[in-house]
């Protein structure tokens, strides 16, 4: 089955939600300028409601080492997803630094960053597709051509991420074939503020998906 993350998700009610719901991943985004940004002792209460089958993913930006020691500290996530300008030999060097998974977010915006991002093969355990970065790298909202997937050989665990709701998740998963999918804006009623219905829709969509 297609794995379902959920990001941005900042209070108990809507983390327990996605649980629910069926994700497989919850996301807690520790990124200041974001509208989803949770402080690190907020993110570590939520980070204690997750079951031992979901796992849970803290968003960072461009993070230095000591800010990273922190979150491992404070939230012992199960992966860190970098979402900002990190090079491939840093988020290997992180990973084995806190023994942690890694994902890095790519924005894909023509055929050449697709070229780029496999630049982190053996670098990062999963890489993950997103539009290209416009006010805030990720949760804009914003799809990106999924056509540019097509054929690729991507040669390591990844998953699509911009832009996806309930309603276009299943045309997603049926053009790309993506073995996760990642939602932020897509369930939110206002920037920031989760909508469990919409995290239900959402959930229930890509169990219906037929994958390519």
């Amino acid at each position: 089955m297609t794995g379902i993350k959920i990001c941005g998700l900042s209070t108990p009610e809507t983390l327990d939600a996605a649980v629910d719901a069926g994700a497989s991943h919850v996301g807690l985004v520790h990124f200041a300028p974001s509208p989803r940004h949770v402080a690190l002792g907020d993110a570590a209460k939520l980070r204690a409601r997750v079951p031992g089958h979901v796992q849970a993913v803290v968003l960072v930006v461009d993070p230095d080492e000591a800010l990273l020691g922190a979150i491992v500290e404070a939230i012992r996530p199960d992966v860190v997803q970098f979402h900002g300008r990190e090079a491939p030999d840093f988020v290997a060097a992180m990973g084995a630094r806190f023994d942690v998974a890694t994902w890095k977010a790519v924005g894909l915006g023509d055929a050449s960053a697709l070229d780029r991002a496999t630049t982190y093969k053996g670098c990062a355990g999963r890489l993950l597709f997103d539009a290209p970065p416009a006010l805030l790298p990720g949760g804009n909202g914003e799809p990106f051509d999924w056509s540019l997937l097509d054929r690729a050989e991507i040669g390591m665990p990844w998953g699509l991420a911009g832009g996806l709701t309930p309603a276009n998740v299943g045309e997603a998963i049926a053009r790309t074939g993506a073995p996760l999918v990642d939602v932020s804006s897509g369930v939110e009623s206002a920037p920031g503020v989760k909508d469990a219905g919409l995290i239900r829709a959402f959930c229930d969509a890509v169990r219906d998906a037929r994958p390519a």
